[in-house]
């Protein structure tokens, strides 16, 4: 039995905060507005990137009105500089070596506009391991709703069963809402304490994954 796996990207896969601050920042900068902490702006994170510009602008007292215009302000500077200073966790590699070795099909599913994902995943070395890649701008809805995780389970080239990696609140809502178990990154930008997020197991190492995809598949083996 192989697993059709889907990945978040933003604190799953890669580390990524410091250049989605840097864009906001920098956004914030030409309209002459201070600059946010890092982890202020972590805390915005999660949603995509029209979302994270909003809370931005409420936090700073922005009008709303320019909220588009900001928001493709924002993208234009990320766009410009979103492998800066972006790394890939580690143990990641060996694990997605591992997974395909096991036959498991592996996808994306990210909050994060399509186009500028797919550029991460490449400059990092990661976009050959995944058959499908679904951003925030791919389909008309997002996660949390189920409907963009399902898609992306459906377009991987395997059928077995499904779990979803992530490291997030919305991560964690998007598995429940779709009833897949739910493998949860510690260590990525989640703002609950791990106890209170639904989740089937959860790793604070990437290399561990390979063992737990076994144990779930080992698990629904045993009520089939």
């Amino acid at each position: 039995m192989t697993a059709v796996v889907v990945f978040d990207l933003d604190g799953t896969l890669v580390d990524s905060l410091a250049d989605i601050a840097a864009a906001a920042n920098r956004m914030l900068c030409d309209q002459g507005h201070p600059t946010l902490p890092k982890e202020t702006i972590g805390r915005f994170v999660g949603n995509g990137l029209p979302k994270l510009v909003e809370r931005v602008m409420i936090h700073c007292g922005m009008d709303p009105v320019r909220h588009a215009e900001l928001t493709q302000l924002t993208l234009t500077h990320y766009n410009a500089g979103a492998c800066d200073q972006t790394t890939v966790y580690p143990g990641v590699l060996e694990a997605l070596d591992e997974l395909q070795e096991m036959g498991c099909a592996l996808g994306v599913c990210t909050n994060k506009p399509e186009a500028p994902a797919r550029h991460v995943l490449s400059e990092l070395k990661l976009l050959p391991y995944f058959d499908t890649v679904y951003g925030g701008d791919t389909l008309d809805t997002r996660k949390p709703d189920p409907a963009h995780l399902y898609a992306s389970f459906k377009a991987l080239p395997v059928v077995g069963p499904q779990i979803f990696v992530g490291d997030s609140e919305v991560d964690a809502e998007t598995a429940q809402r779709a009833k897949v178990p739910f493998l949860l990154f510690e260590k990525g930008y989640r703002k609950s304490r791990v106890a209170d997020m639904p989740h089937t197991l959860s790793y604070d190492n990437s290399a561990k994954l390979p063992a737990l995809v076994r144990q779930i598949l080992q698990d629904a083996a045993l009520q089939a």
